[in-house]
């Protein structure tokens, strides 16, 4: 019991020194640069406590649940040795974490009400919904399609910088084609793909598969994947807007 409120004591300080570069430079610009007291810094306090509560709670949940778990089904999957049931496995972990994201919910709401203001789609609740709702199953498919490459290339030992450069070089054409509209909103959809759900069960899968394959080093072959996650969705977004 004392190990764990040791370990937990752990976590609240690095959560605290975590936070400090940014606290101290909102320090600077609010007493240096604006020299103007802190509103309500009662609560501001009082939400700093309640976030590193929070990132320390979240990281210990990381470590005991998300983690363990990601790994232990990349390995079961990987014993037992069926490819397609793998690369399933792989796309509807990828879809399912991603249509949960909380930042993807928030970014498709808001380029839905942005879009309807500049009459780029129907000004009407149905038109926005439908909108956002398209939107975030394009990046969730774009997602589970980014992990099953990952975890193919994995399989085969593929080197993973020439994905990455033609995967780049393929959204700069594409870019040239699509709505100038749907070019940012497909940039940050890249983002918002590597939050809080999704990056954990990711990282896990690619190195618990790594881990469990013969000749693959977890460490080279392992990670990666979260790079597939950001690059695919700006391709399947900049397509989206060009076919909507």
């Amino acid at each position: 019991m004392n190990k764990a409120i040791k370990g937990f004591i752990g976590l609240l300080v690095g959560a605290a020194r975590d936070l400090t570069p940014i606290i101290l430079v909102i320090l600077f610009f609010q007493l240096a640069v604006l020299q103007q007291p802190f509103p309500n810094l009662a609560s501001i306090i009082t939400g700093l406590v309640c976030v590193v509560l929070g990132l320390a709670l979240f990281v210990q949940g990381l470590e005991m649940g998300l983690f363990p778990i990601g790994e232990a089904l990349a390995e079961a999957m990987a014993r037992k040795g069926s490819l397609i049931g793998l690369l399933l496995f792989a796309f509807m972990l990828g879809f399912g974490t991603t249509v949960a994201e909380p930042a993807l919910i928030a970014i498709a709401a808001e380029a839905a009400e942005i879009a309807g203001q500049a009459a780029a789609i129907a000004d009407t609740a149905e038109a926005k919904a439908d909108y956002a709702s398209g939107l975030r199953m394009t990046v969730a498919v774009s997602v589970g399609a980014s992990l099953v490459l990952g975890v193919f290339r994995i399989l085969k030992g593929w080197p993973i910088q020439y994905f990455i450069i033609g995967g780049y070089i393929l959204v700069v054409i594409i870019t040239g084609f699509a709505p100038p509209e749907i070019i940012g909103i497909a940039y940050d959809s890249g983002g918002v793909t590597t939050s809080t759900i999704t990056v954990p069960l990711v990282t896990a899968l690619g190195v618990g598969l790594a881990s469990t394959i013969r000749g693959r080093n977890p460490m080279l072959d392992g990670f990666g994947l979260i790079a597939f996650a950001s690059l695919m969705p700006m391709i399947f977004v900049l397509i989206y807007g060009m076919v909507s």
